[in-house]
């Protein structure tokens, strides 16, 4: 079903580059405590990439994993502008972090009673690593929104600035009735509306609000990406592109 693999590819694609871009922390986090939770959280992602194209080539006749994420033109990527910017300063990747694993939090517990049993077997275990993502993300907003009144003022600047890049992850999906129809998915309207549940008591305990008639930027699904992907795919893909056909 042409509408499953796309699902499949939007949240692989979102990790794996999401997944990639916290890495760049690895080395440069503000305390060492922060640096190991960032690129554990990377890897968390990397890895769930790894086994949503997984699902993609034993069940659904896609190439092999590897060849799926690093031999990929930047228009056939299905990811959220979000996942592709740079890392920028730390309060926009705590932002960014804390409105994704949300997203990512909501969509696994959505996905546990999915259809497809594969997909409902990895998200009861993909969801246990996602709670403590979550609870990192929801720490860190709360210290830092009740902080000082530079950290506060910081933190909501990159807010008002990742959350319309945020509303971007509900996108609607080609093919998405059916995937409603077959009880594979709930839909990105469901979706939505769970996760600005559950971040909403999160950012009020933090004194922090959303952008008043924020409006959404979308386009990352259906191939319209920013100009930070085509470099970032560049780096991530100079090893393979060596030689494509190398076991390792």
């Amino acid at each position: 079903m042409q509408s499953l693999k796309n699902f499949l590819y939007t949240i692989a694609d979102d990790n794996l580059i999401l997944g990639h871009r916290n890495s760049e922390w690895t080395g440069l986090g503000p305390m060492l405590e922060e640096d190991i939770a960032f690129s554990s959280m990377a890897q968390d992602k990397v890895g769930l990439a790894y086994q949503l194209y997984q699902l993609l080539h034993t069940d659904m006749g896609e190439g092999h994993p590897d060849k799926v994420a690093f031999a990929r033109t930047e228009t056939e990527f299905k990811c959220c502008q979000l996942v592709e910017y740079p890392i920028g300063e730390y309060d926009f990747s705590l932002v960014r972090h804390f409105l994704f694993d949300h997203a990512m939090y909501e969509l696994f517990s959505m996905l546990t009673t999915s259809a497809y049993p594969a997909l409902a077997q990895l998200a009861v275990k993909v969801r246990g690593e996602l709670k403590y993502h979550v609870l990192h993300a929801d720490t860190w907003m709360k210290k830092l929104g009740n902080g000082s009144e530079e950290s506060k003022a910081r933190m909501q600047s990159a807010l008002n600035y990742a959350y319309p890049l945020a509303l971007g992850i509900f996108e609607p999906l080609e093919g998405e009735q059916e995937l409603v129809q077959y009880g594979y998915f709930e839909g990105m309207a469901v979706l939505q509306e769970r996760w600005l549940a559950s971040i909403m008591p999160v950012l009020e305990t933090a004194g922090l609000k959303l952008p008043v008639n924020a409006e959404a930027t979308f386009g990352g699904r259906k191939g319209y990406h920013t100009e930070y992907l085509a470099p970032l795919l560049k780096e991530m893909t100079e090893v393979f592109a060596i030689d494509p056909e190398a076991e390792w």
